[in-house]
Formats: structure tokens, sequence, C-alpha cells
């Protein structure tokens, strides 16, 4: 006979054992510390994601600070010196214009030149700016050279040293002073080892040798190097005139120099020739007075009167022979070249309409009918 397996029969009582055996396990197995066996989790994403977004929130608090920070502007009325120097570029340049609170923000300067493609194009140089100039202004002179912000000084011809140390203060609003320029012209024997026609003039003033002309001044001129400028035009302006005229007659440049600006003060430039062939004619005449009005005007500063013509004063040409010590102004080239090529006539005297024209005379009574 087939074995039969037994069933046995699964109690009641068995079934509550198992299930309180299993509530027990589970009960376990909450309180059962797994984290010895459970798998290690990384950090580092958690560490990026913070530094990220720590970086992201630096960045716009640098960004909008740049963007809303903009320091105190130099004053229009206020000039500054900037120079660039070789090998600088744009960064560098825009650091300085904002060291001298010239322009608010470096990074505006840098985006501008690189917009402009002109980075290469920076000229080294001393520059001056006023408050309140532009960036592009900055910029444009910046691409032609310190000449774009230099001051700008005329010298008229005739005008007296003094004068032009006036203009000079003016021009340079004070950073070069009257009395500066007046101190580096004093003695014309400084410069004479670089400009040889300053011989004649001994330890004399630069009176009569400071040229006529438009200059301009930088930012690192100073009274000096000015001078230098005026004495550099003389030189080059004089390199061509002729001189063997006066020289023949025992005249030097300083000689030349004293009667072209008498010439100068006396005449127009249409007569130069004709008042310097006048003053030849007195000076080579029995009598070799001058008779400039204008030569003691320059020593008592106003149009003289009949007794100060005639007064007994280094500068009178009607006491004094022959010509005044010094120059009596800064003569034009036109002025110059009159006295090394006088028109020969036999006038002796001539008389200045207050309309600008000119009545010569041969003699003394000729002479008188024109002022009478």
């Amino acid at each position: 006979m087939p074995r039969h397996s037994k069933q046995v029969p699964i109690s009641s009582n068995n079934n509550r054992a198992a299930r309180s055996a299993h509530a027990r396990a589970r009960q376990e197995f909450k309180t059962y510390d797994t984290t010895p066996i459970r798998p290690k989790v990384s950090k580092a994403p958690v560490i990026a994601l913070v530094v990220i977004l720590v970086s992201v929130v630096v960045m716009i608090v640098v960004i909008t600070r740049s963007c809303a920070y903009e320091p105190e502007m130099l004053p229009s009325t206020q000039e500054a010196v900037v120079t660039v120097a070789q090998g600088e570029g744009a960064r560098d340049i825009a650091d300085t214009l904002l060291e001298e609170r010239l322009i608010g923000n470096s990074q505006r300067f840098v985006d501008l030149v690189q917009s402009r493609g002109v980075a290469s194009s920076l000229i080294p140089g001393t520059y001056q700016f006023r408050g309140g100039t532009s960036m592009d202004e900055i910029l444009d002179a910046l691409l032609i050279g310190p000449q774009a912000t230099a001051d700008t000084l005329t010298v008229p011809e005739g005008m007296t040293r003094q004068n032009i140390a006036n203009e000079v203060e003016s021009a340079t609003s004070g950073r070069i002073t009257s009395q500066e320029f007046m101190d580096a012209t004093a003695n014309a024997s400084t410069y004479s080892y670089a400009y040889p026609f300053l011989d004649s003039a001994g330890e004399n003033s630069l009176e009569g040798y400071l040229f006529p002309k438009t200059y301009a001044i930088t930012a690192k001129d100073d009274a000096t190097s000015v001078v230098y400028m005026m004495l550099n035009q003389f030189r080059d302006e004089a390199a061509g005139v002729d001189t063997s005229y006066p020289q023949s007659l025992g005249m030097s440049w300083y000689d030349i120099v004293k009667l072209a600006s008498i010439v100068q003060k006396e005449g127009i430039p249409e007569n130069f020739a004709t008042v310097a062939g006048v003053f030849y004619n007195r000076l080579n005449s029995n009598s070799p007075y001058l008779q400039s009005d204008a030569t003691t005007a320059y020593e008592v500063g106003h149009d003289p009167t009949a007794d100060e013509v005639h007064a007994d004063s280094p500068y009178s040409t009607y006491s004094n022979p022959g010509l005044p010590p010094t120059p009596i102004c800064n003569p034009s080239l036109e002025a110059i070249k009159a006295v090394c090529s006088p028109e020969e006539t036999d006038y002796m005297y001539f008389y200045s309409y207050e309309d600008g024209t000119f009545k010569f005379s041969e003699t003394y009574e000729d002479h008188q009918t024109a002022w009478q």
C-alpha cells in the first residue's frame, strides 16, 4: 500500500506563536544599527553645489557694486596730469584714469578701447585732462598724443619778455608762473653753449630771442623747456637769413636783434625795410641818434612824454647815440630780415598817422609838414 504523508494540522496556538515571533523580529529589525553595512554616500556633490552657489552670489555682488559704485569725479575746475608709460595697455591706463578721478569705471574704458579696436594705438606721454572730460575725448587724445591736451601759447610779434611771461602763466593756468619764466630767461649766457647767436648777448636777458609763434605746452613742460622751444624756433627761422650787410657794419647778432625790435615797434610789415633804412641813415650820419620814442616807452612802460624821451636814461635814443642797451621786444622774422636787407633811401624821418599810413621825409623841414 502506498504510504501517505501524515498531515499535521496547524493549531490556532501555533498561528499565534508565529505571529508573535514575526512581530518581535520586525521590532528588533527596526532598532538594529545597520550603519556599518550601508553603502557610504559621497559629500562632494553637496560641497560643489555650495561652492557654485557662493561663487554666483559673490559675482552678483561684485557686478552690482561695480555698476552701481561711481567715485567722486574730478571737478571741471581742476586738471589732472596722466603719464602713460611705454608698454602700458588699456587696463593700466584705465586704472590711472580711475585713480585720478577722470573716469568712474575702469572696465567701461577698457571696453571702449576694445570696441574701437585701438588697443595698440595708444600713444605714451604726459597728458593733462580737465575734470568732466568724456571717455571718448580722453581716448581721442591718447590716439593723437600729448599735443592733443597741450596748452596753447600764442606769442604775437613785438611782445616783450614780461608780457610773454604773463601769457605763459595764463596759458598754463598758473602751472608755470610768470616769475618762473622771467627767471628762466634772465641770463642769455645760460643757453649760449647750445645757441651761438646768443654769444654777443652776454649775461643780458633773452629779450629779443623769444621767437613769436604759437606753441603747444604739454603737461611735462616747465619754464626752461618753453624757453628752449622759443630758442629752437629762433634758430630755425633765422638760419636762412643773410646777415652779411649788418655784419659788414660791425654789427653782432645782438645788435641786429636790437635794431629789429625797434623796427618792429616803429613800423608795419609793409614798410619794415624802409623804416630800417631810415634808422641806418641816422646811425651812419654825423648825429647818430636813433630818436625812437619806442625805446623810452620800453623803459617807462607807457607812451612817453617829451621830457621822458629826452631824459638822461639808458633807453633814451634822443640822449644816447647808437643802439639801446638791449632789444625792446621780440621781433618777427620780417623785422629781422628788414634789418639785414634794408631799403636804400635818403629818408631820415618818418611819421605814422592814426589810419596806419606813413609819411617818409628826407629833411626835417619836410618832416614838420607831416605832423603839423
